[in-house]
């Protein structure tokens, strides 16, 4: 036995239908080898809050080791979850093909899996999960559904705090007037047929953030394509299932797998087109989790080999056929937080990589998590913990903007995320109140501005 594996981690398929997944005994069994290891090793402990609440919960044990830690203590390990995927990505040792086996974040699935299917779902988490729907009322009237968000708002966020469990002062994303749907079909762009990239066919997956909340990411990756030489269609099925899968719903995301990748295969993969996602986290779900989930279905793997994040689609144009020519400096330099949920695609930096081809601009990298989680981080009960979590970011984004302040120097703090690059702004403020930025765009908007398409 080797200590530690030098091998790339590899997954195994998710066996939830298996009546074994959810039996109580052995998933104890299994919740208490993993984090017996996890509790020698403690390589994780900074992180997130699940490992500091698992090595506390042993050490005040009688023992100060498992065999006489209560299993009721586990769900508040489970609880900090945030399924970031850093720790199976880039810290634990002992990940598959090492023979200790270990999958924390797919543990802490297994374990809400069973809950939900033990206790049923939390009405309220359930509510807030329905992205689409929700998203749809909120567009009917999307000043309003702003308005009621703001974090200042005294009349509304205090009883959404009480009946939602959102904390008030946790910001929430903006509804869009015009979907990024409607608008592409509004704006056709206008390909580039002297580009090197000229050919070549992607259909942007809006995601229902890019759909409803942030439009301005799909219109920005439509023009960069479209000047380096692509067709582009615009196309929205439905989310991802993300939500669900925070949440333990396999079945659920099983479903909405199967539903959106016959729609994307039949329709966009049998004609050549590539699939480009425009938010990392569904990129991920296309890519990895919806193939462990329903392994055997054939649309879901054929949508998998067709999926590209956006960022890695335009490192391949470049690497491959080369870049259209027009790009200008931007005029400052970036401060670059990777997403959890890109660096779990396994792809490499592609977002600072795709940056960093932008004349006279210098990039650093922020790779830590931000802490959000998702819905996790807005919710009362984490958003302190999430904050916590994410200051490390906030303080390395407070310093690149000091540094660049002192020389007179723009500076742009970008996220593949945007709720990530929403909560690492709020830490920046708390970190310091006397620095202006308005957000930190997804990086193919600094892109677009670099190919003179500011949005």
């Amino acid at each position: 036995m080797s200590e530690g594996s030098l091998e790339a981690p590899t997954r195994h398929a998710i066996d939830w239908e298996n009546p074994d997944f959810t039996n109580p005994a052995l998933l104890d069994e299994e919740m208490r080898r993993v984090f017996d290891v996890c509790h020698g090793c403690r390589r994780c402990f900074n992180l997130c809050d699940s490992f500091p609440r698992l090595f506390d919960l042993v050490d005040s044990a009688p023992s100060e080791e498992l065999d006489t830690v209560d299993s009721s203590g586990f769900k508040g390990v489970v609880d900090a979850c945030t399924l970031c995927d850093l720790c199976f990505m880039t810290k634990c040792p002992y990940v598959p093909p090492h023979e200790f086996d270990l999958d924390f974040p797919h543990l802490m699935l297994r374990y809400r899996h069973a809950e939900l299917k033990r206790d049923g779902a939390n009405k309220r988490l359930k509510q807030l999960t329905e992205t689409d729907r929700n998203s749809k009322m909120a567009g009917l009237a999307p000043s309003i559904a702003n308005w009621a968000s703001k974090t200042d708002n005294s009349l509304t966020r205090p009883v959404m705090e009480k009946t939602l469990g959102l904390h008030r002062d946790a910001a929430l994303p903006k509804f869009a007037a015009t979907t990024l749907v409607n608008a592409a079909q509004q704006n056709p762009a206008q390909v580039d047929a002297t580009a090197p990239g000229y050919g070549r066919k992607a259909v942007l997956y809006a995601t229902c953030f890019g759909n409803y909340n942030d439009p301005d990411i799909g219109l920005a990756a439509r023009h960069v394509l479209a000047k380096n030489g692509v067709k582009t269609e615009v196309t929205y099925e439905g989310c991802c299932g993300m939500p669900q899968l925070e949440q333990g719903d396999l079945a659920r995301v099983a479903e909405q797998a199967k539903t959106v990748a016959a729609a994307l295969v039949a329709q966009w993969v049998d004609c050549d087109y590539e699939v480009v996602p425009l938010v990392p986290s569904c990129a991920l779900m296309f890519k990895f989790e919806w193939p462990l989930i329903v392994p055997d279905d054939e649309n879901v793997r054929r949508l998998a080999e067709a999926t590209k994040d956006i960022s890695e689609y335009v490192v391949e144009i470049a690497k491959k056929e080369g870049l259209a020519d027009g790009m200008v400096p931007l005029g400052g330099d970036v401060t670059m937080h990777l997403a959890c949920h890109a660096r779990a695609q396994n792809m490499g930096p592609k977002a600072a990589e795709m940056l960093r081809m932008i004349p006279e601009t210098k990039v650093a990298i922020i790779e830590r998590c931000s802490g959000h989680g998702g819905s996790w981080g807005a919710m009362k009960e984490n958003f302190d913990v999430a904050l916590k979590v994410g200051k490390p970011v906030a303080k390395q984004a407070v310093k690149a903007m000091q540094q660049s302040a002192e020389k007179d120097r723009k500076r742009y703090i970008a996220s593949e995320c945007p709720l990530a690059g929403e909560h690492i702004m709020q830490g920046v403020e708390r970190e310091d109140g006397s620095l202006e930025i308005a957000h930190a765009p997804h990086p193919i908007k600094l892109f677009a501005k670099a190919y003179g398409y500011d949005v």
